[in-house]
């Protein structure tokens, strides 16, 4: 019982299954260590004790006459706080959408439920998820699990710290340019971006609907197959079949390695050098022209997001932390011909990145290139906030500009990642890759 907070979802699941855990239990227990956590007001915005108990009652039912839905029915998850839940203030973490309670759960919510995933509760997250840090002076920041005065990685912060910190068993979280894998890689977890489109945003508060993807932070590879499989109501494939020999990776040597810190380039070159002992091939090289490509998120990121909430943001902008709101109005002066532009631009970058890959089982690059600043100097600085921000996003926003399929993993290095790009659709596959890539790393 005492390893039920640390253990993996697909761990509690087979525990469950072999009658050696009781999923009310364990759901008691993650209740009792949030109520008993110094840092839980950061991470949970709401805690949804009287749901969990029921979901978690049913479970143990179904577990007892041999019906379980799936091998998570009946383990405790946390749910980003932009994902309806019906009766309960789904605010996304900002004071624009202050006492916004939905009727509905969110598709993805709902299909998990119906599997038998269990709801602990709503986290804390960047506001209106509109940046990489994890910073929110309008509800709250959750540390990072390394460095307690650090923020924790944005947009998903308190889905990965709630991981982080045993307050659940994995995280749902929406990652738009980065913000599912950079809190994973921050808190040392496996973060999972699905091809965009995979997964239902219904019921999801968005940020760039041409964007905006539904993912899960978790310990393992496994459980984010498992995970995603649960939002989608289908059982899971076995992520475990591949064989690194059998592989080739392409580090991507521009764009992702300007600037980087020290610890970030460290941990990814150890990663990268135990895939090749573990007989991968891996080779270098940069893509032509993808600096041009990433500058058209300015244009493309910035306009989507103010098309979507600049109405409420200037019906009252005092409301917003002022950093993010301007992050926003960034795209506020762009003309319908500029954003047009971009998008061709855009599909034509894409069907490169398709020829430049084309051989490789999956493009590598560290995810994050900094670790996590320090919570106190970005309140202070707005410049700092700005630059880091930027830095922060760098190298996971490839892999939403390129519509590709993306998973981080931890490298041994404490809050750093390394993360494996694929092309859309491919995400089984990449599951695979990350199977047998995280057997080598760990």
């Amino acid at each position: 019982m005492g390893d039920w907070l640390t253990a993996r979802a697909a761990d509690l699941g087979r525990r469950i299954e072999a009658g050696a855990a009781d999923p009310l239990e364990i759901t008691e227990a993650y209740l009792s260590a949030i109520a008993a956590h110094p840092f839980a007001e950061r991470i949970y915005a709401r805690v949804t004790p009287e749901r969990a108990r029921a979901e978690a009652r049913a479970a143990r039912a179904r577990a007892r006459a041999g019906l379980r839905r799936s091998p998570l029915d009946g383990v405790p998850v946390s749910w980003k706080d932009l994902f309806d839940s019906a009766g309960v203030a789904t605010e996304a973490g900002s004071a624009l959408l202050e006492g916004r309670v939905p009727a509905a759960d969110a598709e993805v919510l709902r299909t998990a439920t119906a599997i038998g995933l269990v709801c602990l509760g709503k986290t804390h997250m960047t506001e209106l998820a509109f940046s990489g840090l994890g910073l929110n002076p309008s509800t709250a920041s959750p540390p990072c699990v390394n460095d307690h005065a650090a923020v924790a990685g944005g947009s998903s912060s308190g889905a990965a710290t709630s991981v982080a910190f045993g307050l659940a068993a994995a995280g749902i979280g929406s990652d738009t340019g980065g913000s599912v894998r950079i809190p994973s890689a921050w808190n040392d977890l496996v973060g999972f971006k699905p091809t965009h489109g995979r997964l239902s945003l219904e019921g999801v508060v968005p940020l760039c609907p041409r964007f905006d993807t539904v993912g899960p932070l978790c310990r393992s590879v496994e459980d984010a197959a498992l995970l995603v499989a649960a939002l989608e109501g289908r059982m899971a494939g076995d992520p475990a079949e591949a064989e690194l020999s059998a592989m080739r990776f392409l580090v991507l040597e521009n764009v992702a390695f300007d600037d980087i810190r020290e610890a970030p380039r460290a941990g990814f070159e150890a990663a990268a050098a135990r895939l090749a002992a573990a007989g991968a091939v891996v080779e270098r090289s940069g893509m032509p022209g993808l600096e041009a490509a990433m500058e058209l998120a300015r244009v493309i990121y910035t306009t989507e997001a103010y098309g979507t909430w600049g109405e409420e943001i200037e019906a009252a902008p005092e409301k917003m932390f002022a950093e993010v709101r301007e992050r926003f109005r960034a795209g506020r002066d762009v003309s319908g011909a500029e954003y047009v532009a971009a998008w061709q631009a855009l599909e034509r970058h894409r069907k490169a990145w398709a020829e430049f890959a084309a051989g490789f089982d999956a493009v590598i690059l560290p995810t994050c290139p900094i670790l996590p600043p320090d919570k106190a100097r970005l309140e202070a600085e707005p410049g700092h906030f700005a630059a880091e921000n930027l830095m922060a996003l760098r190298n996971t926003r490839i892999g939403n500009m390129m519509g590709l399929a993306s998973l981080t993993l931890p490298t041994g290095i404490p809050s750093t990642g390394i993360m494996f790009l694929t092309l859309p659709g491919t995400d089984e596959r990449l599951l695979q890759i990350g199977a047998a890539a995280e057997r080598a790393l760990s």
